[in-house]
């Protein structure tokens, strides 16, 4: 990493964000990964600056911009499976008395995210991946309900490649002004928010026209 992309991030970052910095600084793009990754264990990781993080860091020439989106997606997905396949070994009663001991994970946030995917399933997985809390915790009912494994790859897969875009693609064109993100991340995040409500109500509407119809 460049010395202004590391007097920019020290400059800005600190805690777990700035053990980010130190990976993508000692070990590039798959640094970038493992600090995505690692959200899907600790929800407080800060996504919505780690991914602007590493576009500047690739506006910089620390790593390609292509390689930035592969590495960061990679690391979505990888975190991501290790949770589902958690869900499938341990199924839900052990998963919940787990997650209850484990510091900064909240018992209802897996609740939450339990209650979403049995309604929504598929969509669910994709969207999750654009929803704080919920984007860490969505895995884990998609691996105890046993979604088929490929069907959850690829909606993982297209959902934190969406997500992931967004964010290093403002890093990579803000340049040095790349935390700027952070402040308009809760805005995109209350966009997808809205849209699964109108995709759920559009479907409820569907479904109650069709049994009137009948």
């Amino acid at each position: 990493m460049s010395d202004t992309v590391t007097a920019a991030a020290s400059t800005e970052l600190g805690g777990i964000a700035g053990w980010a910095v130190g990976l993508m600084e000692a070990i590039g793009g798959p640094g970038a990964g493992l600090a995505v990754a690692a959200e899907n264990f600790f929800p407080p990781l800060p996504s919505e600056i780690i991914l602007p993080l590493a576009g500047f860091t690739a506006s910089q020439g620390g790593f390609s911009l292509v390689s930035a989106l592969f590495w960061t997606t990679l690391g979505s997905v990888v975190g991501a499976a290790i949770l589902y396949w958690l869900g499938v070994k341990l199924g839900r009663d052990r998963l919940y008395a787990i997650v209850d001991r484990m510091p900064l994970v909240d018992t209802d946030d897996l609740s939450k995210a339990e209650d979403w995917f049995a309604r929504h399933g598929r969509s669910a997985v994709f969207f999750g991946r654009m929803i704080p809390m919920v984007r860490s915790g969505i895995s884990v009912p998609a691996g105890v309900a046993r979604m088929p494994f490929w069907q959850f790859l690829l909606y993982t897969t297209a959902g934190s490649l969406l997500w992931n875009s967004i964010f290093v693609l403002a890093g990579y064109y803000l340049g040095e002004n790349w935390h700027y993100v952070e402040n308009y991340a809760s805005v995109f995040q209350y966009v997808v928010v809205g849209l699964v409500v109108a995709l759920i109500a559009w479907f409820v509407t569907k479904k109650v026209r069709a049994r009137s119809a009948a």
